[in-house]
């Protein structure tokens, strides 16, 4: 009669060895190192859109004004939490708070709104450091090292 862990008359055991565990873990562990900065570089490129989108929401908001009033001075800036009116030096945080959006209202006709990371994992964020949009329509954007990289960080590789 067979004992436990034995299979038939070849007497080969059921069940894995250390070793093969260990190799186990050890190819999970590979894939799990490759696997999590593609992941985290993901979320930090998806979560440049709460800045972009934030900051032609505000321009759109802004432009709406300047039609009816010629001047970007003091116009409100609607479904966001930024002081009413706004004006040169306001600031309003993104709907995600990943980003703090300064406004610079150099004259009634000129603006330009900047966007800097505020929150993890943005601030990790080394490519797209400072988004800029103007008042012109120009997108700009820039890494740590004041290097443009407008086409990345505004998503149009």
């Amino acid at each position: 009669m067979p004992t436990r862990g034995h299979l038939g008359a070849a007497g080969l055991e059921a069940g894995m060895t250390l070793m093969e565990l260990m190799v186990v873990v050890a190819i999970v562990g590979i894939l799990a190192a490759i696997a999590y900065p593609a992941y985290t570089q993901f979320v930090m490129q998806t979560n440049r859109t709460d800045a972009t989108k934030t900051m032609q929401l505000a321009a759109q908001s802004l432009e709406r004004c300047y039609s009816t009033n010629f001047t970007y001075v003091n116009c409100p800036v609607s479904g966001n939490a930024v002081p009413n009116p706004v004006v040169d030096g306001s600031t309003m945080v993104t709907p995600q708070l990943f980003y703090n959006i300064t406004f610079a209202i150099p004259d009634p006709q000129t603006y330009t709104l900047t966007a800097v990371a505020a929150q993890a994992p943005q601030t990790n964020d080394n490519s797209c450091a400072q988004f800029t949009l103007s008042s012109t329509g120009q997108q700009a954007a820039q890494n740590t090292g004041a290097v443009d990289t407008t086409k990345t960080c505004w998503g149009s590789n």
